[in-house]
C-alpha cells in the first residue's frame, strides 16, 4: 500500500472492503455531530500518520455532507492542501466540493477562481474535477476557461484531471467535447483521456454497422 502510494504515507495495512465494513457502523454513530465536533474529529483524524484514518474522515465528512453549513468550504480546502494526494483530494472534489457548490452555489466563483491561481495544482485539480457528477448540469463554459488555463501545465495530475473532466461531460455532450479538443491544443494524456468514451461508442457503432 505504501508503495503504491509512492511512500508519501504509512498504512496500517487494512484492505479496502475491510476498512469500509470497519468504518460504516463507525460513521453512523456520529451522525449527531455538530458542525464544530465534526471539524475537530477529521482534523484529529487528519493529524495521523496512517492513511487509513484519513479515509476515515471522509468516510465521517460524507455522511455529514448534505447538512454542512457555508464554511465548511474553508474545511474541505484545509484537507485538501494538507497531506494531499490523489486518493484523498479526488473523492474530496467530485464528492464534497461537488455536493457543497450544489449547496452554495454563490460559493463556486469565490473558491474556484482563487483555486485556479493559487499555484497549488491539489486545488487547481478539485476546480476541474468538482462538476464531474453534475452531468448536463455541468457549467460547461467555466469547466472549459478553467482547462484553457492550465492546458499547458507539465504536471501530470492537472492534464490527468483535465481528461477525465473531459470523459465526463462527453457522456452527456459529446459534441461539446469535440468541438473544445479541436479548438485547442491539449497533451497527448489530456486529448487521450477526453476522447475515451466518444471513441469507445464510435468503435461499437462501427461494429453494429457491419
Amino acid at each position: 500500500m505504501k508503495q503504491y502510494m509512492r511512500n508519501q504515507f504509512e498504512f496500517l495495512g487494512i484492505s479496502s472492503p475491510a476498512r469500509v465494513a470497519l468504518t460504516k457502523p463507525w460513521v453512523k454513530e456520529f451522525k449527531g455531530m455538530v458542525e464544530d465536533q465534526l471539524e475537530q474529529a477529521v482534523k484529529m483524524l487528519w493529524d495521523l500518520p496512517e492513511r487509513e484514518y484519513q479515509y476515515a474522515a471522509v468516510s465521517l465528512l460524507e455522511e455529514h455532507k448534505k447538512k454542512s453549513g457555508i464554511d465548511h468550504i474553508d474545511l474541505l480546502e484545509w484537507l485538501m492542501i494538507n497531506k494531499s494526494w490523489w486518493d484523498t483530494v479526488d473523492t474530496i472534489a467530485s464528492h464534497l466540493v461537488g455536493s457543497y457548490f450544489l449547496r452554495y452555489p454563490e460559493q463556486v466563483a469565490v473558491y474556484t477562481e482563487k483555486w485556479m491561481v493559487s499555484g497549488n495544482l491539489w486545488l487547481q485539480r478539485t476546480a476541474l474535477l468538482f462538476q464531474l457528477a453534475y452531468k448536463k448540469h455541468t457549467d460547461v463554459e467555466r469547466l472549459f476557461s478553467y482547462i484553457a488555463m492550465c492546458k499547458d501545465s507539465e504536471e501530470f495530475f492537472i492534464r490527468k484531471a483535465i481528461g477525465w473532466a473531459l470523459r465526463e461531460l462527453s457522456k452527456s455532450d459529446p459534441q461539446a467535447v469535440l468541438r473544445f479538443v479541436k479548438q485547442h491544443t491539449l497533451s497527448p494524456l489530456s486529448y487521450r483521456e477526453a476522447l475515451k468514451v466518444i471513441n469507445r461508442d464510435r468503435n461499437i457503432s462501427d461494429l453494429n454497422d457491419k
